[in-house]
């Protein structure tokens, strides 16, 4: 089992309580743990995975209830790094069908330090590159390019999600578009949200999307349709795969089990790099990887709703 490496942002989660409103109208919220990668993080080791994390929380309370979480999960949390800046917090409010209104105030994410030494142990083992908060600039985004790097020239097989928050790039989602295209470029797998892929390849209809985001060069693409399930693109072949029937609370963190699952399923294969001619055996993978997602919009916060290899065999059966 290979160990897949989650870079990017580790957060703390106020999601308010009176949920179906947005947060204008939120009066009292509860302390998550959130951050996509660190979500992906704690999905594959929930499942049995190898997992390892790299990012910056700060020296303080929320910072401590952060890395405590993660070794709780069983996540390496090595290369975690500490910031005197206070750890990042992102308020969420829960509309009634459970998505989500984000707002950010960033801190100790952005200040995380490319250690090239990182390099030696991604060899051999996978990438996944949450780019929520990466690509603002700062320390975050110069590291999160130079491990970027170290895993092309160390052949590791590279997931990426934009993970795109309309919060932050308002009014320069351009930017954000052409900070993309490096990854979206020479990843092996890229995941994205419907809004996500319809932004990036600036076209409405996901299947001709997702065309043009292959002549970018992405070779594995996914894109998540809710309930109805996931596009699953490879150049010259589509299909959409369906998911289960749930009854959704809290959105958070379904599309983070999702690749999470996908990943751990991935890093079990004797070639990851060999999936994209196996289309096959993907569309089985992002069956279950559509389940494990489906499971975490049941219940309030991304790591606590994540499912575990149990509860995942029973939504299956």
């Amino acid at each position: 089992m290979r160990n897949v490496f989650c870079i990017g942002e580790l957060l703390i989660d106020f999601v308010a309580e009176n949920q179906g409103n947005n947060l204008s109208e939120a009066h009292q919220f509860t302390r998550k743990a959130g951050g996509a990668p660190a979500n992906v993080a704690c999905a594959i080791s929930k499942l049995g995975g190898s997992s390892a994390f790299i990012g910056c929380v700060g020296e303080d309370p929320f910072g401590n209830f952060l890395c405590q979480t993660l070794m709780d999960q069983g996540v390496d949390t090595r290369h975690l790094q500490r910031s005197d800046t206070f750890t990042t917090l992102a308020f969420v409010s829960i509309a009634q069908d459970g998505e989500r209104d984000f707002v950010f105030s960033r801190g100790a994410d952005r200040e995380l330090k490319y250690l090239p030494a990182i390099k030696a142990e991604f060899k051999g083992n996978m990438i996944h590159l949450g780019a929520a908060t990466a690509l603002l600039g700062g320390p975050l985004e110069s590291a999160y390019g130079h491990y970027f790097f170290d895993g092309l020239t160390s052949r590791s097989f590279i997931s990426f999600d934009p993970n795109f928050r309309q919060d932050l790039w308002k009014k320069k989602e351009s930017v954000f578009v052409k900070k993309c295209q490096p990854f979206i470029e020479k990843a092996n797998l890229c995941k994205f949200s419907l809004e996500e892929a319809q932004l990036l390849a600036g076209a409405e209809d996901p299947s001709e999307a997702c065309e043009i985001l292959h002549n970018t060069g992405a070779e594995i693409i996914v894109v998540t349709l809710g309930k109805a399930g996931t596009l699953l693109s490879i150049p010259g072949r589509q299909q959409t795969i369906p998911s289960i029937s749930v009854s959704p609370v809290d959105t958070t963190g379904a599309g983070d089990a999702f690749i999470g699952c996908l990943l751990w399923q991935l890093a079990s294969l004797e070639d990851p790099f060999a999936a994209k001619d196996q289309f096959e055996t993907l569309a089985g993978m992002i069956r279950i990887a559509n389940a494990a997602g489906a499971l975490t919009t049941t219940g309030f916060g991304a790591i606590e709703s994540l499912p575990d290899r149990d509860k995942l065999q029973q939504a299956l059966a």
